[in-house]
């Protein structure tokens, strides 16, 4: 997998970025930056990430054999993925519903998923995610931020932790290859993920 992750210093923002190369990617294909300019959250919002501390980057997913009516698969994997990957570092979390990953009161992750439809069919997948790897100082405005480091007292190295992850992403998009892996992926998500009332 880590032949497959691109590396950019800055870029103003990884969806943007890999759908401008779309052409030049296959499957599984990641590109990560140190710093986006116009990093994106679910709706209006804006990601916070200081500079080189945290895992920014987008994934390509590229399955088509999900029908547009199987988007919620798309989540799925990649919720399950990185909870995975946390549960492999000793980290307990939680996925709220229907994309933010939570360690007790505190988020750790979001992810943006942008799906794009062809006859009836999802053609390709640009899943964007923030993962708070290092940072540990955090901007007043917001309310709730963790990081792993936060968590374990551990630095961790941006490049091989982003491997592993990649890894757990990459079994999880390889279960959703067949009727019955998809329908599962998203049966497992349902009874893992927690619906708050508004």
């Amino acid at each position: 997998m880590g032949s497959r992750i691109i590396w950019l210093k800055s870029t103003d923002s990884t969806n943007n970025e890999l759908r401008r190369r779309l052409d030049q990617l296959e499957d599984l294909s990641i590109i990560a930056a140190g710093t986006q300019s116009a990093g994106r959250g679910q709706g209006e919002h804006t990601w916070h990430s200081a500079p080189g501390q945290n895992l920014t980057f987008s994934i390509l997913l590229r399955h088509r054999c999900l029908k547009a009516s199987d988007a919620l698969a798309v989540t799925s994997i990649m919720a399950l993925g990185i909870r995975d990957y946390l549960f492999s570092k000793g980290i307990e979390p939680w996925i709220k519903w229907p994309n933010d990953i939570w360690v007790g009161e505190k988020k750790i992750c979001g992810i943006l998923v942008e799906n794009t439809i062809y006859s009836g069919m999802i053609d390709f997948s640009i899943i964007g995610v923030g993962l708070d790897l290092n940072q540990t100082d955090w901007p007043s405005e917001l309310p709730n931020p963790v990081s792993l480091k936060d968590l374990t007292g551990i630095d961790y190295d941006p490049y091989e932790e982003l491997v592993q992850l990649s890894e757990a992403l990459a079994h999880r998009s390889a279960q959703a290859c067949t009727p019955e892996g998809i329908s599962g992926i998203i049966e497992e998500f349902n009874k893992v993920v927690v619906r708050l009332e508004r």
